[in-house]
């Protein structure tokens, strides 16, 4: 089973999707199941896993409604207010959807770098094992050291890297984005998203071969058996096609073995989100 493992889904509404800007004008309307099902098939794929893009229990609720209607959303990443005192009523009131396989809060956008080692942020980590939930790190590469930091005080607690971290690909840069990755890596209950590369080079600018060190430099860290394809549908919209973002990832593996490729193309995704083939 093939499995895109990071997607979106929004009706769009101006005063909630304030992050889109201008040159992102191609974003601001609906994204819905009915757009994305095709895309899918054409590439191959028979699912993906929809991840929050707002965070409001609205939105989380909503995404699982979807998932009921929709048997390719094979599970959900959502949000919850991890710092908040109603944190287990969240988590209860959302556990026993059997799509619901993970939390994410959007750390880039938080003004401390260190967010996630406050104690309240550690506190609703720790909750989510007793509901079976994942945790999906968005980062930026300033954040790695302290996602490491993080990732080993939960050692018990299965966390994915969403987008390899962001790195600087339009300005070539390797580090300290490759060494912080590493670090990173070193926890084995991290696993990572191949995943948000064309949107940080030039926009439909680029080539194949510009992803090559950084997706070198992943495989190196984690090993392809915690690494797994993710599109960032719609978002890649910005720099390139469904088909085409797809296939950088694709076109990569072939070098590894029909095993290790079905493991990156879907294979590891479900093994970490507990999904059934």
């Amino acid at each position: 089973m093939r499995i895109d493992s990071h997607q979106h889904f929004w009706h769009y509404f101006p005063a909630e999707h304030t992050w889109m800007s201008d040159e992102m004008a191609q974003l601001k309307r609906d994204f819905l199941p009915q757009d994305l099902h095709p895309l899918l098939q054409s590439s191959g794929f028979d699912g993906c896993i929809a991840v929050q893009a707002h965070q409001t229990l609205e939105e989380t609720r909503w995404l699982l409604e979807l998932a009921g209607k929709h048997a390719f959303i094979k599970g959900v990443v959502g949000w919850v207010d991890l710092c908040s005192a109603d944190l287990l009523r969240q988590l209860e009131t959302f556990a026993n959807h059997p799509k619901f396989v993970g939390v994410r809060h959007m750390i880039q956008d938080e003004p401390d770098d260190e967010f996630i080692l406050g104690a309240g942020f550690m506190n609703g980590i720790a909750q989510l094992r007793r509901f079976d939930l994942a945790y999906d790190l968005l980062i930026q590469p300033k954040h790695l050291r302290a996602a490491a930091q993080l990732v080993q005080k939960f050692p018990q607690q299965p966390f994915v890297l969403d987008h390899i971290a962001k790195p600087r690909i339009a300005q070539r840069l390797l580090s300290p984005w490759r060494e912080d990755l590493r670090e990173l890596a070193r926890s084995r209950n991290v696993f990572c998203k191949l995943s948000g590369m064309v949107t940080e080079t030039k926009w439909n600018q680029w080539k194949p071969s510009e992803f090559t060190p950084y997706l070198d430099s992943v495989v190196e860290a984690f090993t392809p058996e915690r690494l797994m394809i993710g599109s960032d549908w719609p978002v890649c919209l910005l720099s390139g096609y469904y088909a085409s973002t797809m296939q950088v990832v694709i076109d990569y593996v072939q070098q590894f073995s029909p095993p290790v490729q079905s493991g990156v193309l879907g294979r590891n995704c479900a093994r970490f989100y507990g999904i059934d083939s």
